[in-house]
């Protein structure tokens, strides 16, 4: 079975995305082993090291940064809830993503973004940095443009009226969750 990474990408006071990250592991639950990776739990330092971490044979990463390198490493694929500032992703996701070297290696990761456009920018931020750390982004992305305070209890549980809509989120989560564990399967065996 799989081992898959729900990672909130918001460390504020008052988030949302951690409703998104609930409503998402609780899906995956389903059918994989499924961990909530909370960045709040990894206060990693701003990336500051003199050579890229994928091309220094050398590196000795802090303790902090060390910590999230282990735990992102365990998993076959992951999750990026990510919210929209500015037109891009959190700066503690990006820098979450640049201290990575090679824990990403020909694994997928699953993005769902939330904010004015949904997240999209954020999405798209993501799109392009991810491939620099060796990360396989699948093709849906789930953009969840209804208010999130008011769509998903602090328990990750979508409230009904959004279930019933023809094009549900509920049935877009269930189709990207599908394509990633194909993919984290797919591509576990493809790495041994």
């Amino acid at each position: 079975m799989v081992k898959i990474a729900v990672v909130i990408g918001s460390t504020r006071q008052g988030r949302q995305t951690d409703k998104l990250a609930k409503w998402a592991a609780a899906d995956i639950a389903q059918k994989a082993d499924v961990e909530i990776v909370d960045l709040r739990d990894h206060p990693i330092p701003f990336l500051d090291e003199p050579i890229s971490p994928r091309y220094n044979p050398e590196r000795k990463p802090d303790p902090e940064t060390k910590k999230w390198l282990d735990t992102i490493a365990a998993f076959d694929g992951y999750v990026f809830v990510t919210p929209e500032y500015n037109r891009s992703t959190s700066a503690v996701l990006k820098n979450a993503i640049d201290v990575l070297d090679f824990q990403l290696e020909d694994k997928p990761v699953a993005l769902i973004g939330h904010g004015t456009s949904g997240g999209a920018q954020a999405i798209a931020n993501l799109r392009m940095a991810l491939p620099g750390v060796g990360a396989i982004s699948i093709p849906q992305a789930l953009f969840f443009n209804d208010r999130l305070a008011d769509s998903i209890s602090d328990d990750g549980e979508l409230k009904q009226e959004l279930r019933e809509r023809e094009y549900s989120p509920q049935s877009q989560l269930d189709q990207q969750m599908s394509k990633l564990l194909w993919y984290a399967e797919t591509l576990k065996t493809a790495r041994k």
